[in-house]
Parts: C-alpha cells; sequence; structure tokens
C-alpha cells in the first residue's frame, strides 16, 4: 500500500533531499508531502471504459483551410514546458502533484471557468437546427466535449501546471453531466450505464480529434461523422462546415495568451457560421486579479 511505501521512499529520497536544501527545509517539505498523501489524491474521473470506435470513411474533395499550428492533446511536443528536477518527479511518479506555477486553488478556479465557458458561450440551438442533430442530452454532451477538447489541446502546451488545469476540466464536466442527468429525472440505473458509455465515447473521441487536427480535413471530417454525428450524416456540407469550425476555432485558441488563461480561464468561442473564416482575431485579454477572479 501507500502508505507502507512512504518509509521505503523517504530512505531512497533523503539523499537528494539533504543535497538539495538544508535540515530544516527538507523536514517542511517531507512534512508537506505527507499532508497531500492524508489529503488523498486528486480523482480524474469516474471510470475508463475501452476505447471502441469503428472507423469511417469519409470522401470528400481536397480543400486547403489555413495552416495552422496543429496540437495533440496528448503527444504533443511541449517547448515551454519547465524544467523539473529528480524530487519532483519521484513524487509525481508515486501519485502525488508536485510543485505547480500557480496555486492549485486558482487553477481549480481557471478549469471551472473555461469549462463554463464551453457549455454557456456555445450555440447549441444553432448546432443542432444546422447540424440537423436532436435535442437530447447525449447531444448536448457530445457538442460540449468537443469544445472541451479543443481547450485541453490548448492547455496541454502549459507544461505541468496546463496538463493539471485540463484534469480538473475533465472532472467538472463529468460532475456537470451527472447532475444534468439527475434533473432530467433520468434513473439512476440508466443514467450510470449512460455515463459509462460517455465515458469510453470521450476518451475515443479525443484520439479520434488528435489524429484529425494532426492530419489533413478528411482525417478530421472521418473523426468528427464519427464522434459529433453518430455516423448519422448523410450532407457533406455539415462536415465541411464543423472542420473549418474546429480549425478556426484552434487557431483562435491558440492566439490566447497561456498567463491568462491560466488565471482566468476565460475563452470565447467564434461563431458557427461566418464570412470570413479564414482570419484571426486577436481576442481581448482578461482581467484578473491577484485571487485570479
Amino acid at each position: 500500500s501507500c502508505q507502507t511505501a512512504i518509509p521505503q521512499w523517504v530512505a531512497v529520497c533523503s539523499g537528494l533531499l539533504q543535497a538539495a536544501t538544508g535540515p530544516g527545509q527538507c523536514r517542511w517539505m517531507l512534512c508537506s508531502i505527507f499532508q497531500r498523501h492524508r489529503a488523498g489524491p486528486f480523482e480524474l474521473s469516474k471510470s475508463y471504459g475501452g476505447l471502441t470506435q469503428a472507423h469511417g470513411a469519409i470522401t470528400q474533395q481536397n480543400r486547403s483551410f489555413h495552416n495552422t499550428s496543429k496540437h495533440s492533446a496528448k503527444d504533443s511536443l511541449q517547448p515551454s514546458e519547465e524544467k523539473v528536477g529528480a524530487f519532483t518527479r519521484i513524487i509525481e511518479a508515486m501519485g502525488f502533484t508536485g510543485p505547480l506555477k500557480y496555486s492549485r486553488w486558482k487553477i481549480k478556479v481557471a478549469a471551472l471557468r473555461m469549462y463554463t465557458c464551453c457549455v454557456e458561450k456555445t450555440d447549441y440551438e444553432e448546432f443542432f437546427n444546422r447540424c440537423q442533430m436532436p435535442d437530447t442530452l447525449n447531444s448536448w454532451f457530445l457538442v460540449a466535449q468537443l469544445h472541451v477538447w479543443m481547450c485541453l489541446v490548448r492547455m496541454k502546451q502549459e507544461g505541468r501546471t496546463g496538463k493539471y488545469m485540463c484534469r480538473y476540466i475533465v472532472h467538472c464536466m463529468w460532475e456537470d453531466v451527472e447532475q444534468r442527468g439527475k434533473v432530467m429525472g433520468i434513473n439512476s440505473v440508466v443514467l450510470k450505464e449512460d455515463l459509462k458509455t460517455m465515458v469510453e465515447n470521450f476518451y475515443a473521441a479525443l484520439f479520434g480529434y488528435d489524429e484529425g487536427i494532426l492530419s489533413d480535413d478528411h482525417v478530421l471530417a472521418a473523426a468528427l461523422w464519427r464522434n459529433l454525428f453518430n455516423k448519422n450524416c448523410d450532407d457533406p456540407r455539415h462536415l465541411e462546415l464543423l472542420v473549418e469550425y474546429v480549425r478556426k476555432q484552434v487557431q483562435h485558441l491558440d492566439a490566447l495568451s497561456g498567463e491568462d488563461l491560466l488565471l482566468t480561464g476565460e475563452v470565447s468561442w467564434r461563431p458557427l457560421v461566418e464570412s470570413n473564416a479564414r482570419s484571426i482575431l486577436k481576442p481581448h485579454s482578461p482581467v484578473y486579479n491577484d485571487e485570479g477572479l
């Protein structure tokens, strides 16, 4: 167990601690770690199901979109990621969270606000009407997860602090989905099964969208057809609209300041349909105070 492993771990790491700090600092650092252990590790989500998605084939004429810098939510390079020492790597390998750029409270507030922007600043009615999607909880979730994924792609570029923020964004999403299901009066057993299916689809969608944003429009359109439309899209114009939407939103998020995103979590979304989708508009920087509010 973790409790029995801690004394052994302290013995292994004592040399590192004594070499890096004085006796008083060493005692303070160990006390801080033990307090984190008693508080318990951060829970990411309820479960991780198997990733099962069939591959769809999309035939579509090649079109050239913006030359955007494409990033993966899982394997993208992190040129700006801060360097960490051996001590931080050891405690993170054990399941603890090492020191971050900003306080965890600020990051969690920013993550909650970013998720709120995904669900409150998106015109779901326009998505349902233009893409001919049914107005259901599942359709809402499919549109929401697309925007959450784009936020994860952006925040993964902000090093260890951004990755920690991504964990809490996903946590907020599952809490929100569960509460919405309860408000809608869905039976608890049915809701549990629906959540399990949503978890499986979500992590499968992450792989598909990552592959699409790193590839050409054909691959991205196939990912949208499988995950957003549930393979129920016969009009290629809907796929073309969504491919353009994703490309321009990723560009838009890349133009936002990483520091502002970590401190405020404020994001805005470009319209689903606009006359000049290829243009990049520099968004206004959000205003925040010392409390991250």
